[in-house]
């Protein structure tokens, strides 16, 4: 029996799936602007930005200085590659799930493994760059877990970060704290996660929950919080291989694919980090 799929309409599928459930890699956290510029495992992307011009004070009838275009460029590397491969034993399509839906539901599982692998490299990245670090402290009620989003909001405040495209990543004992308070609830915030994990809108931020955070520096076993605006890392991935074919030496279909990918924190002054225990 020839699997009973294309390898083409199967990629799409599982790209669908990968940002469907995408946290840390999604749009609403990092931006992908320079996706389309790799191909596969190695390749590097140079990102150009523009230094800010000087602001000076002006005198009637004296020269003013010009300045040069200063930029500054750094370099997103595909560095990172995983691969999944899995086998449907032709008893299994005849027994248990029919042959299209054995593919789409491993498809499914795939796409959710990668993304735990990638967002937990994305987190990991952004606590450990981030410039604004917030010390270690204890969320012991719902106020404490609203009033900590709107300190880490002053705090991007106070670093002229953008508040368009402003997000923050919680953890799921957080998001559970946030929902008894009738700040987050009262404002018709979603109590269920939409896709990426959306949790809702709270404190200028855009608010999604993540079991991928990295654990914070201190002693306590926290978790980090990240909050930022999504121009501060810049991640990109392809789906450079998506391959079907019988097994040899078995009665089963083979499907096998590779995912490359890399991350850059190119805007470390747009992110907080900081270290929470709930309790």
């Amino acid at each position: 029996m020839a699997l009973a799929f294309n390898p083409e309409i199967w990629a799409a599928e599982l790209k669908v799936a990968l940002e469907t459930v995408q946290v840390f890699a999604s749009p609403l956290v990092v931006n992908r602007n320079f996706e389309g510029e790799i191909s596969g495992p190695g390749d590097t992307v140079h990102i150009t930005s523009i230094a800010d011009p000087t602001i000076r004070d002006y005198t009637a009838h004296t020269d003013i200085t010009v300045d040069d275009v200063d930029d500054a460029e750094e370099t997103l590397t595909v560095d990172q590659a995983k691969y999944f491969a899995f086998e449907v034993d032709d008893l299994e399509k005849r027994f248990a799930l029919a042959g299209g839906i054995a593919i789409s539901e491993s498809a499914r599982r795939a796409a959710y493994k990668l993304r735990s692998v990638v967002d937990t490299r994305v987190a990991t990245q952004a606590a450990a760059d981030a410039d604004i670090q917030v010390p270690e402290q204890t969320l012991a009620s719902a106020s404490d877990a609203y009033d900590l989003l709107v300190d880490l909001s002053v705090a991007l405040d106070e670093n002229d970060v953008p508040e368009a495209g402003r997000f923050a990543v919680v953890s799921p004992a957080i998001h559970g704290l946030l929902l008894r308070d009738d700040r987050f609830v009262g404002a018709g915030t979603q109590s269920a996660v939409l896709a990426n994990g959306l949790v809702g809108q709270a404190a200028g931020f855009t608010v999604v929950k993540s079991n991928n955070l990295a654990n914070g520096p201190g002693a306590g076993a926290g978790k980090s919080v990240i909050a930022g605006n999504n121009n501060a890392i810049t991640y990109a991935e392809a789906l450079t291989e998506i391959e079907a074919a019988r097994m040899e030496k078995r009665f089963a279909d083979l499907a096998k694919g590779l995912l490359v990918y890399g991350s850059q924190v190119i805007r470390p002054e747009q992110l907080a980090a900081a270290d929470v225990i709930v309790g």
